[in-house]
């Protein structure tokens, strides 16, 4: 796999607007609340790529998201929320 395929963790966190800055996601992953592929990280600088999984712990709530797309920029948010997947609210299904 190429480099150009793997981006760091808390740099896509902040391209994909999940955080407002890249220290908010340097310090999400230091604390403990991200885990790549089931995994506990607590490295803002672990390569992500395609495909990847995480769990991220944001206040009460937790968010699972499949990675679609690495990005290269901090675009709109349209644009931010095509580079992952929900799947969170994929799971959620209405009471009966």
């Amino acid at each position: 796999m190429a480099e150009d395929d793997r981006l760091r963790l808390d740099k896509w966190l902040f391209f994909s607007r999940l955080v407002k800055s890249r220290t908010l996601a340097q310090g999400l992953i230091a604390a403990g609340h991200v885990r790549i592929n089931r995994e506990k990280t607590d490295n803002p600088a672990n390569a992500i790529r395609v495909g990847d999984v995480l769990t991220l712990v944001l206040g009460r709530s937790v968010r699972i998201i499949e990675i679609r797309a690495l990005g290269t920029r901090r675009g709109p948010a349209p644009e931010a929320q095509g580079l992952y997947r929900d799947l969170a609210a994929q799971d959620a299904s209405p009471a009966d």
